[in-house]
């Protein structure tokens, strides 16, 4: 995802050269998370506290994810199967919202003095178990190396949408997230899909006045839908409040209108924006790139179960890239125990934290 634009006075200074950043020294680490997700932070958090030096890097701010989630997005779970390091999540409500997830992340990684290298995208892991080595570049083309005697991916799967793949798709109209309804007031809107975003963000776009056609390819909004949110867009549907077209799917996109494949035929509908909420998926090719193995089925990457160490030994990977395709399957409730397992691991592999690994300040 694009980072924010900085201004002249938050950009390196004109005479750092290219070659002055590359000269910068090493940094060091027991433990290095790629990562910083609440299952990043978790990580990084238990391997503190078995006595290593853990470092994250993430080519995005702190819990990336969240903070892309919608404005007004409403978890569904409660508080407290938020929670790492044993900090208290507490909430004016039954359901924290994104705001209040986000005020907790930050208190979580200072109370525990989190070294998080925020917009930093990892170009690549070399090396071997007990001596890795981590190349990064930041936002002002600065290259960052880092060594580690051990690696744990938890790089989650929001940051990459499920394409459509179909004519049309890379028109400045069409967005694979959805942040917020105001700029679509009194616009004719497509929402494709048929799961918790399509149905939250149809809602919202229609309460704040957008015309709003939802498209799914089921045959019914899909039946893990949050219980509160899908009794509200099938009565939207039923009322002729929000348009759906159920069994169909997009298969063109042009400057003023959209195609669908219907049921009764090909239709051609109204349109100023389309919002194409299908899903996203880990990056594979990452994975692959630091040379772990994929299964053919689900692409779930090979590793113990028990402590989650990879193929690649010193390699671990945590959260929702654990379940490959299958992104259901873990979420921030779950996978958040998954520092325990590795930070577990690592100690008995090492012994606790070795204060003769050369580590530096930067």
């Amino acid at each position: 995802m694009k980072t924010p634009t900085l201004s002249r006075a938050e950009q390196l200074p004109q005479t750092l050269s290219r070659t002055q950043a590359q000269s910068r020294p090493n940094s060091a680490t027991d433990v290095l998370v790629v990562g910083a997700g609440p299952t990043g932070m978790a990580c990084a958090i238990e391997a503190q506290k078995a006595g290593f030096k853990s470092l994250i890097v993430d080519k995005g701010c702190l819990v990336n994810s969240i903070y892309h989630y919608p404005v007004n997005m409403v978890f569904f779970t409660t508080p407290e199967l938020l929670e790492i390091g044993d900090i208290p999540f507490t909430t004016a409500s039954a359901k924290p919202n994104r705001q209040e997830a986000l005020e907790y992340y930050r208190r979580v990684a200072e109370h525990y003095h989190l070294n998080v290298r925020q917009y930093e995208w990892v170009k690549t892991i070399t090396g071997e178990d007990g001596n890795f080595r981590v190349t990064t570049t930041n936002r002002h083309d600065a290259i960052h190396d880092y060594r580690a005697r051990k690696i744990v991916l938890a790089t989650g799967y929001y940051d990459l949408a499920n394409q459509l793949a179909i004519p049309g798709e890379d028109l400045e109209k069409v967005f694979h997230y959805y942040r917020e309804p105001h700029p679509y007031f009194d616009t004719d809107v497509v929402v494709i899909g048929g799961k918790n975003s399509a149905a939250e963000a149809a809602l919202d776009l229609w309460r704040h006045g957008a015309r709003v056609t939802l498209v799914h390819r089921g045959a019914e909004i899909h039946n893990h839908v949050k219980y509160w949110v899908r009794p509200d867009i099938e009565n939207r549907i039923r009322a002729g409040e929000i348009t759906a077209h159920f069994n169909s799917s997009v298969r063109e996109i042009n400057a003023d209108s959209v195609v669908l494949q219907t049921p009764s035929g090909p239709v051609h509908v109204k349109n100023d924006f389309v919002f194409a909420l299908t899903g996203y998926h880990p990056d594979y090719d990452f994975l692959r790139s630091v040379g772990i193995e994929l299964a053919t089925e689900q692409l779930r990457p090979v590793c113990d179960p028990e402590n989650l160490e990879s193929n690649v030994p010193g390699i671990y990977v945590a959260g929702v890239i654990v379940a490959g395709s299958r992104t259901n399957e873990i979420f921030i409730e779950n996978g958040r125990f998954h520092g325990r397992l590795i930070a577990g691991h690592i100690s008995e592999r090492l012994g606790g934290g070795n204060p003769n690994f050369p580590l530096d300040a930067t």
